[in-house]
């Protein structure tokens, strides 16, 4: 962690802050987060379906407006709407403590999705022009202050929401207030390129409409984010299946968890170093997508056990999901750095908040039917006995993307320039 922070320092002032700006979001939004379907089922005792309303409502605002959410980033630049954003996180995390009917609650929900939108693409691009030629260690730090937010917000989420979910709610939003001060002051004004500020909105959809690399990247690189996003869904319904749904289950799942953010924490940089003195970009790509294929084989092994009797017995039985998780966030490791500069390099400098989110909106709608997809998989396997052909199935997702984004590389689509639209 040493040479992490010594890194981090030797970025200017303004990457630092966006790197602890990303570390609070994180930290704010998975203190709450994960505790929030108890809090609507249980204390305010709504029915299934609205549990499932609220969250989905929070999910469709952010996704669905990241697009605009990065393209006003690149109109209007990209200080406002990180500072708008978390401002109005702060407004959604404060409702959400006393919101208590259907309405107020999708409402608040609501927010709390369109904050992200707001700031999530504006962070990205901003963080990409300020760190140059060291954009690929600049976002290897990015992600080693993400997860560290991931790790760290449901540890403490969990002993404040012991004492009461709206005082989670109201210390997240405190978190996001004091964000929202700090980058008023500190946080400089940056914006895209010259040629950008002119450009008009229909230039500016053209320039990223017409990108067909961009689009094919973005295309390929779908299934990765349906197989991260397993680490929620196949992955832990797997280690409650094995494990039980008592406490040996809770354990079990908070240990995948727990395995996957230490690799980030600890590998993050050294795969990074590595990655960038042996391989190429693109072949760090391939790499990435190749070991995330490999990570649903060991899962294979215990596919078919029993219910684990306690003890040493489940603790043997959770190594084949363990190592899966691991591998699942060294992979991320490999990939994120590349991924994110890729997507610059293909938007040849121009909009690049724009193409970052819509990447994030074209991934997140591969991410809720990959699920779809998967959940009907899990259901039919364990119907039919099969119980090692979800763990087939997710590999052999990875190994096409690898497959596709090594064409893509072929052929030169991962270094060709948008088109660019005549002013």
């Amino acid at each position: 962690m040493r040479t992490t922070w010594r890194q981090a320092r030797s970025f200017d002032p303004t990457v630092q802050l966006l790197l602890v700006n990303q570390l609070t979001i994180n930290l704010g939004f998975y203190m709450l987060m994960p505790y929030l379907a108890a809090h609507l089922s249980g204390t305010l005792a709504l029915a299934a379906w609205a549990v499932g309303l609220v969250l989905g409502m929070r999910n469709l605002s952010q996704q669905g407006m990241f697009l605009i959410g990065g393209a006003l980033a690149d109109r209007l630049g990209y200080r406002p709407l990180i500072i708008a954003g978390c401002a109005l996180r702060t407004v959604g995390f404060t409702a959400l403590a006393f919101a208590e009917s259907l309405p107020s609650l999708l409402a608040a929900s609501a927010a709390t999705g369109l904050a992200g939108a707001l700031f999530n693409p504006a962070v990205r691009a901003y963080l990409a022009a300020e760190s140059g030629e060291r954009r690929v260690e600049a976002f290897a730090l990015f992600n080693v202050f993400y997860q560290t937010g991931i790790l760290l917000g449901p540890l403490i989420g969990l002993a404040l929401t012991a004492v009461a979910f709206p005082v989670t709610c109201l210390v997240a939003a405190v978190l996001f207030a004091a964000l929202t001060l700090l980058q008023a002051r500190r946080l400089p004004a940056r914006s895209g390129t010259v040629e950008d500020r002119g450009a008009t909105l229909r230039e500016q959809a053209a320039v990223v409409v017409r990108n067909r690399p961009f689009w094919l990247f973005s295309a390929a690189m779908t299934g990765s984010y349906v197989l991260s996003f397993q680490i929620y869904l196949a992955l832990p319904l797997e280690a409650r299946r094995l494990a039980g749904d008592g406490a040996a289950g809770t354990v079990a799942t908070s240990a995948l968890f727990v395995v996957s953010g230490l690799v980030a924490l600890v590998g993050q940089m050294r795969i990074t170093a590595w990655c960038r003195r042996s391989l190429t970009s693109q072949r760090s790509l391939v790499a990435g997508l190749a070991l995330m294929s490999a990570a649903f084989l060991p899962p294979v092994l215990t596919a078919g056990r029993q219910l684990a009797p306690a003890g040493w017995h489940t603790v043997i039985v959770m190594l084949p999901l363990l190592a899966c998780a691991a591998l699942l966030a060294a992979a991320t490791a490999v990939l994120y750095p590349f991924e994110m500069d890729t997507i610059v390099a293909l938007s040849g400098g121009r909009w690049v908040a724009t193409h970052y989110g819509l990447y994030n909106t074209v991934c997140g709608v591969g991410i809720t039917l990959g699920n779809l997809a998967t959940g009907a998989v899990l259901d039919t396997a364990r119907g039919a006995g099969l119980a090692a052909l979800p763990w087939a199935v997710l590999a052999l997702v990875g190994a096409g993307c690898a497959v596709a984004v090594a064409a893509l590389a072929r052929s030169g689509n991962l270094t060709a320039v948008p088109v660019q639209v005549p002013v």
